[in-house]
């Protein structure tokens, strides 16, 4: 008997679990968006240590508020940067439906969060807003984290639940609540992210 002959024949249940496998991989990377980055993240998380240090030694809660904006404007751009990167080396790009899905539902929670900073700005409410930002930031993480890999809806829950203490803990605190989160949690599930799902 030759050895072609004497090779048992793969049963047909296996291949069925094979290509329903191989079909279900393929729906998830195709109805997810992946390209969120890891060793951005940790790079976004770094950038709040010096402005948390510079913020604290602000005369007045305004240019304390405008530090830290300044601060999620160069995390904005390197997370951007680094989201972009990413895509594009999986070959996936930035305007695929999951991209888009994404994009819908991580914005709304920060366009909200902006108003209300406004609001709390124009009534000089300084001691609510780290909270707010936190809280907000990690509400749109988890929701357009529903679009993405499991691990960034759980990165979202630790903003909002970090936020939520924040809003409760005295008003010196919120600076350092602000690097927990935007440095510390950056950093920590960006490593996570990293080794887990690429750079």
């Amino acid at each position: 008997m030759s050895p072609h002959q004497a090779r048992s024949p793969i049963p047909l249940h296996q291949h069925a679990i094979d290509n329903l496998r191989y079909i279900r991989d393929t729906m998830e990377r195709a109805s997810s968006f992946t390209a969120v980055p890891g060793w951005g993240g940790f790079a976004m998380g770094l950038t709040a240590a010096p402005a948390a240090v510079i913020a604290v030694r602000q005369p007045d809660p305004q240019h304390w508020m405008a530090v830290w904006l300044v601060e999620a404007l160069v995390a904005i751009a390197i997370g951007v940067y680094c989201m972009y990167r990413k895509a594009a080396a999986s070959g996936s790009g930035m305007l695929t439906a999951p991209a888009r899905k994404f994009a819908l539902s991580f914005a709304p929670p920060l366009v909200a969060g902006a108003v209300l900073t406004g609001a709390f700005y124009s009534a000089e409410l300084w001691k609510p807003l780290p909270g707010l930002w936190l809280m907000m930031y990690g509400t749109g993480v988890m929701t357009g984290g529903a679009f993405s890999a499991r691990i960034v809806p759980v990165m979202g829950v630790c903003f909002a639940a970090l936020g939520a203490v924040c809003l409760f803990a005295p008003a010196e605190w919120g600076n350092w609540f602000l690097l927990a989160g935007f440095g510390g949690l950056h950093m920590v599930f960006g490593v996570l992210i990293a080794r887990r799902y690429g750079g």
